[in-house]
């Protein structure tokens, strides 16, 4: 469920070069079945009927982004991005002004399930705030000492999540958070960490583990695998 006349756009900072991948091209331009990461994290997105425009932070010298067919799909529009993820976001919600919501998804997570996305977009009835889709920590954790990676201590695991994306908040307590977060100086790893900063609570939605972003090398296949499972659920 939704509100009536919601307007949510969905933004993909895609301005990063992935150095952890070791490859010849940033991340959301690698290979999976054909397509590119970027390709398929959009899909994921589009496939939802409650968004229809795609904002892609890209750099302006960015050579792959255009050779793709999404950059000719007329849902789907470009905008400069920064140096840093909370630069390219805010450009796109510059862009985004005729939405009242904006998710935000990682161009590296291309294996988004479309129920994930239908539960997080759900809380557009219910919240003025937004919330994340998020995993519960099963590991065991360790906190390592400062000056070497032996382990000072174990880190309680209750409570903790893994923070995924999409990320949804307001378009306007987004922009106005991030805005005043840089401005303020604070570390922002994500969308949530400037609402946090600025004293918002956003919810918890639980998402699938398998919603993994593609970071190094051996994500790649891990990706490709899941993807591929999916693929065959939705064609069952």
């Amino acid at each position: 469920m939704t509100i009536a006349g919601t307007e949510v756009i969905a933004i993909v900072p895609a301005a990063g070069v992935g150095s952890r991948m070791q490859a010849a091209c940033p991340k959301q331009y690698l290979l999976i079945n054909g397509k590119t990461i970027l390709e398929h994290a959009i899909a994921g997105l589009l496939a939802h009927p409650l968004i229809n425009r795609v904002i892609v932070a890209i750099t302006p010298e960015d050579p792959w982004f255009f050779t793709l067919p999404v950059a000719s799909d007329p849902r789907v529009r470009w905008v400069p991005g920064g140096k840093e993820r909370a630069d390219s976001v805010l450009a796109g919600l510059q862009a985004a002004t005729e939405a009242n919501w904006a998710l935000v998804h990682d161009a590296a997570r291309p294996c988004l399930h479309a129920d994930d996305l239908s539960r997080l977009l759900a809380i557009t009835a219910t919240s003025r705030i937004g919330g994340i889709l998020a995993a519960p920590v099963r590991d065991t954790m360790k906190r390592a000492k400062p000056d070497n990676p032996a382990i000072a201590h174990t880190v309680e695991r209750e409570a903790l999540w893994h923070a995924l994306t999409p990320q949804l908040f307001p378009l306007e307590l987004l922009r106005n958070s991030l805005q005043r977060a840089l401005r303020e100086g604070a570390t922002i790893t994500d969308e949530a960490s400037a609402l946090e900063y600025c004293g918002y609570h956003p919810e918890l939605i639980a998402g699938r583990s398998d919603n993994i972003k593609v970071t190094r090398p051996e994500d790649l296949a891990l990706a490709a695998f899941y993807l591929t499972q999916l693929n065959n659920k939705e064609s069952a």
